[in-house]
């Protein structure tokens, strides 16, 4: 049973926005790491990072489009809480390294930018967890 009529508006519209934003984020990422095999290409980013550093943007490009395909998935049809609930335990950890690198001073380079990123990951995973809908009849999540 599908329960898209009674899932809660915000909830369809948060995971839209957030779904489009890691779809073109991902294909950001994948396409950096596209040019940077280029023979003699150089890194369009401001740090470097060698052969390894593009294979993990890479990965991590095509991981945010599968994602964000999933989270448009449950905007448009109404899916259940699960998607919502995996998305904050994802904005969470990311937050958490991002205050970690930030306070070991690893990315200097980055200024505010790690705490302001932790911040707004904290700010969408409580929109997560308070927006999910109610768990169904069933009480299958």
């Amino acid at each position: 049973m599908c329960y898209g009529a009674r899932m809660p508006r915000a909830y369809s519209v948060l995971c839209g926005v957030v779904g489009t934003a890691f779809v073109l984020l991902g294909a950001v990422f994948f396409g950096i790491s596209l040019t940077a095999l280029a023979p003699g290409a150089s890194s369009p980013l401001r740090f470097p990072l060698g052969p390894n550093g593009f294979y993990f943007v890479a990965f991590t490009g095509t991981a945010l489009v599968a994602w964000g395909g999933c989270l448009l998935g449950t905007a448009r049809r109404g899916g259940g809480r699960s998607i919502g609930t995996a998305t904050a335990l994802g904005l969470v950890l990311a937050a958490f390294y991002r205050m970690s690198a930030w306070l070991m001073g690893d990315i200097a380079w980055a200024g505010e930018l790690p705490r302001l990123e932790a911040g707004l990951f904290l700010v969408l995973a409580l929109g997560f967890v308070w927006l999910r809908p109610p768990r169904r009849a069933t009480g299958v999540a």
